[in-house]
C-alpha cells in the first residue's frame, strides 16, 4: 500500500511551495548581483566583445538558476516528507553463487 504523500494535503503543498518561491526570489535576487559583478570585472580587465558579456552573463545565470531550482526542489520533496512516502521496494534480484 502506498502511504499518502503530505503534498496531497493543499494547506501544506501551499506552505511547500511558498518556501520554495521564496528560496528561488533570492537566488534571482543573488544570481543577478553575481552576473553583475561578472560583468564589472570583466569590462575593468578585459577588451572583450559584446557577445562574450551576452555569453558570460546567460551562462553564469542560467547555471545558478538551474542549481538552485533543482536543489530547492530537492529540499522541497525532503523537507515535506514527500519522499518517504515512496514505496521503493524492488524485488529481490539477487543471483546465488555457488
Amino acid at each position: 500500500m502506498v502511504s499518502k504523500s503530505p503534498l496531497d494535503d493543499p494547506e501544506a503543498a501551499a506552505f511547500a511551495w511558498a518556501r520554495f518561491r521564496r528560496i528561488m526570489r533570492f537566488m534571482f535576487l543573488l544570481t543577478v548581483g553575481i552576473v553583475a559583478i561578472a560583468m564589472a570585472l570583466l569590462w575593468k580587465f578585459e577588451e572583450v566583445s559584446v557577445h562574450f558579456y551576452i555569453a558570460t552573463a546567460l551562462g553564469i545565470g542560467f547555471t545558478m538558476l538551474l542549481a538552485s531550482a533543482l536543489m530547492g526542489l530537492m529540499f522541497l520533496s525532503s523537507g515535506t516528507g514527500h519522499d518517504d512516502a515512496v514505496d521503493n521496494k524492488l524485488p529481490d534480484n539477487s543471483v546465488d553463487e555457488d
